[in-house]
């Protein structure tokens, strides 16, 4: 047998051995076909591309650690459930509200909690300096963990005011994404942060060993900002300064939102971050949990509010199952923010059910998106929503980055997860599900501002884009599942 022969003959054989583990894995169809599809077209690299990560892997260390912590999270809410603190009126809500609180807890092991009290801000210069001046006020502990630090701006007041936390003996823990802030890690403001006393981790790091025991591309997508356990963040920014940030991108400035929240929430957000931080370093949990001043705070508000993390190891479905609940609630409106649109099968149906049924649905995307691959993907849908009566809104703006869902301005769902495959299937997230008229009728209120600030997209328009575009668009929507 020649080399060309052989080569032909070992391909074929990966094809059928990668094709019956994809089959005994049991992934969504779209996910099976479109991986057979790549190991098939492409010869060696593709099934190289699905050894490396075309399972949700995760290193067996750090499952047993998710494990443990779950247990945790847990015990944590039998002790809130115990003295009161997650009391929720739930004859004051839809019973939709409650059987999402249901939903959350037992597939998430994550309960909702009376009484917090919150602040939606959207400007991002308000956002930064806010957070400089409580790092500044802080007296026992910083915990912070984002997806990308960039340097430069505004940005750069929040990393001072860590440096001059740590100099006055407060506990500071940084833990950032070691590929989303793959550019910072190589500059000079980590060792900046150590040397002053600031403990600074990447998150899920890569490299060749790891590659073996768990895929390198589970990313920790989390923003989370924790401050002497009473004050806590969450949202879709990142810790950067929009004006500096991808500025030879062409997408314009990066608009997000996040939200400041006291109260019992904290508590939970605060366990999310003290958990991801323990994965890293293996630090014991009962010190983490001193250190940091997590406790369960009393009432400060009256919104009710379910932190929901999700990830590889931590829930099958559980968000998906949440977004899908918060869809089939709508009764009048509907409306979603995401910068990044590729639904599964499950999300797509759901959209198009509920507009079906009578729900005056919204969904408001950036026009122009960092990434050419999920650009075209995310327009492969545009045509299923539009048939169905969904309304599509193209902010014209900079890149929509907050990712939002307002039900009928009565119940809402916040913080860092896409409408996309990769927020629901392989990013570690975190998600506030708000029963809150107060909060969803500010939430509208802002995505209103995002419609005011978009262009419709017309169904009649969309139709006649060039053939070119609409190939283009499919073609990009068969490794959707992928991206």
């Amino acid at each position: 047998m020649d080399f060309i022969s052989l080569s032909v003959s070992v391909h074929w054989l990966l094809v059928i051995g990668i094709g019956i583990r994809v089959i005994m894995k049991r992934p969504e169809a779209g996910v099976a076909l479109a991986w057979m599809l790549l190991v098939a077209v492409v010869p060696y690299g593709g099934a190289l591309v699905y050894l490396l990560i075309g399972e949700r892997r995760i290193d067996p260390r750090r499952e047993r650690e998710i494990k443990a912590l779950q247990q945790d999270y847990r015990r944590l809410f039998d002790t809130a459930r115990e003295q009161g603190i997650t009391d929720v009126d739930w004859l004051s809500h839809s019973p939709a509200a409650k059987q999402l609180d249901t939903l959350g807890g037992n597939l998430v092991g994550s309960h909702a909690v009376g009484g917090s009290a919150f602040q939606l801000k959207s400007d991002t210069a308000e956002v930064l300096a806010t957070l400089a001046s409580e790092i500044d006020a802080a007296k026992t502990s910083v915990l912070m963990e984002f997806y990308i630090w960039a340097e430069g701006g505004a940005a750069d007041t929040v990393l001072e005011a860590l440096i001059m936390a740590a100099g006055r003996g407060v506990s500071c823990r940084v833990l950032v994404d070691a590929i989303g802030a793959r550019p910072w890690w190589k500059g000079d403001q980590p060792a900046r942060l150590r040397a002053a006393g600031v403990e600074v981790r990447p998150a899920l790091p890569v490299g060749l060993f790891r590659s073996f025991v768990g895929r390198t591309d589970l990313r920790l997508h989390r923003k989370i900002v924790v401050i002497d356990g009473e004050i806590a963040w969450t949202g879709s920014m990142n810790l950067v300064d929009p004006r500096f940030f991808k500025a030879d991108a062409g997408v314009g400035e990066w608009v997000d939102a996040m939200v400041r929240v006291e109260g019992p929430i904290v508590g939970p957000l605060a366990a999310i971050a003290i958990g991801d931080w323990r994965l890293e370093t293996n630090e014991p949990i009962a010190d983490l949990v001193k250190s940091a001043g997590l406790r369960l705070n009393p009432a400060r508000g009256t919104t009710d509010m379910q932190a929901i993390p999700s990830g590889p190891g931590q829930s099958v479905d559980g968000l998906l199952q949440m977004m899908l609940a918060l869809i089939a609630a709508a009764r009048e409106e509907l409306v979603v923010t995401t910068p990044y649109l590729v639904p599964d099968a499950s999300l797509l149906r759901a959209l198009r059910g509920a507009a079906g049924r009578g729900v005056a649905v919204s969904i408001i995307v950036p026009e122009r998106v960092d990434s050419i691959l999920t650009r075209y993907a995310s327009r492969s849908y545009f045509e299923d929503l539009l048939d169905a009566g969904v309304a599509i809104h193209l902010y014209r703006d900079g890149l929509l980055h907050t990712k939002s869902i307002v039900a009928d301005s009565k119940m809402a769902m916040f913080g860092t997860a896409n409408i996309d495959m990769r927020s629901i299937w392989l990013n570690y997230e975190d998600v506030l599900f708000v029963y809150d008229p107060a909060f969803s009728t500010e939430l509208r209120a802002l995505q209103a501002t995002y419609i005011e600030a978009s262009d419709p997209l017309l169904p009649g328009d969309w139709a006649d884009r060039a053939t070119t575009e609409r190939f283009t668009e499919n073609a990009a929507r068969l490794i959707s599942p992928l991206l």
